[in-house]
């Protein structure tokens, strides 16, 4: 009696905390269909649901959308890979290689990760904007390449694999780079698809570094753009709801994709 109790008081927190999860996202999609006077309606008849907000910000020649997408998904993908390549590479170097000052570089970038990133904002605006990287795609891009996190991240996991694989591939003839690449690198997917998804939602998202650098609307990443719909007076919801359901759609794929080996990083890098 008691555990029949139990687990439909389990089943009833359950959907309560999935309905407190999923009802804003919900609800935001039933947004992007109502017109701009039914917003505040709690509900709308299914017949006077429509579409335009959907054409209206693709298709309107006043917002650039296709080119808002486009900058945030080379974005995305370029600090993506490159934080990949370089936070593998000098994973394995603090894991692997005997360098002078390796523990005193590894001290430094966990310090690193301990300060917060608007401290460092106008430093490296000033710096971009000596070498006139401001509003280009380089500005938004190379500062972010590599990540201590990331770092820190491979390195604990090139710790946990054995060094007799290395050996044995030394023994084969391979060198340093290409047991790297052809032995330890294939063994590194579980944090490399970790990494991925946390690196590119964090990109995909970021809106305080794109806002500061980008200053013409053809370098605005989706986020910012979609926050020039705010107006002074007044603000387009139902277009911005719309355009927001479009920067979800990346995001899912990304982790449909890699949401096999995430839980598995995760555990094996020591971070859960």
């Amino acid at each position: 009696m008691w555990n029949r109790l139990l687990r439909i008081l389990f089943y009833i927190v359950v959907v309560g905390y999935a309905c407190l999860t999923l009802g804003p996202f919900l609800w935001s999609i039933y947004t992007t269909f109502k017109t701009t006077p039914d917003i505040n309606r709690l509900w709308v008849p299914l017949s006077d649901l429509t579409i335009a907000n959907y054409v209206h910000i693709i298709l309107s020649d006043q917002y650039p959308f296709a080119r808002w997408f486009l900058n945030s998904i080379v974005v995305a993908v370029i600090v993506t890979v490159g934080n990949l390549v370089f936070n593998s590479m000098a994973g394995y170097a603090l894991a692997r290689i005997d360098f002078p000052g390796r523990t005193v570089l590894f001290v430094t970038i966990l310090a690193v990760m301990m300060v917060p990133g608007q401290v460092i904002l106008v430093p490296m605006y000033i710096l971009l904007s000596n070498l006139d990287w401001i509003n280009s795609y380089a500005g938004l891009t190379v500062p972010f390449l590599v990540q201590s996190f990331g770092i820190f991240l491979m390195r604990q996991f090139f710790l946990s694999v054995p060094r007799e694989l290395e050996e044995a591939a030394f023994l084969d003839g391979l060198s340093r780079w290409g047991t790297f690449w052809r032995i330890v690198m294939p063994l590194a997917k579980p944090a490399l698809a970790a990494q991925t998804i946390f690196i590119f939602m964090g990109n995909w998202n970021s809106f305080m570094w794109p806002n500061l650098l980008a200053s013409t609307d053809d370098m605005y990443t989706l986020p910012v753009g979609l926050n020039t719909l705010y107006g002074e007076y007044d603000a387009f919801w139902n277009s911005i709801l719309a355009g927001a359901m479009f920067m979800t759609v990346p995001v899912i794929i990304v982790f449909i994709l890699f949401q096999r080996h995430f839980i598995k990083g995760i555990s094996t890098t020591g971070i859960k």
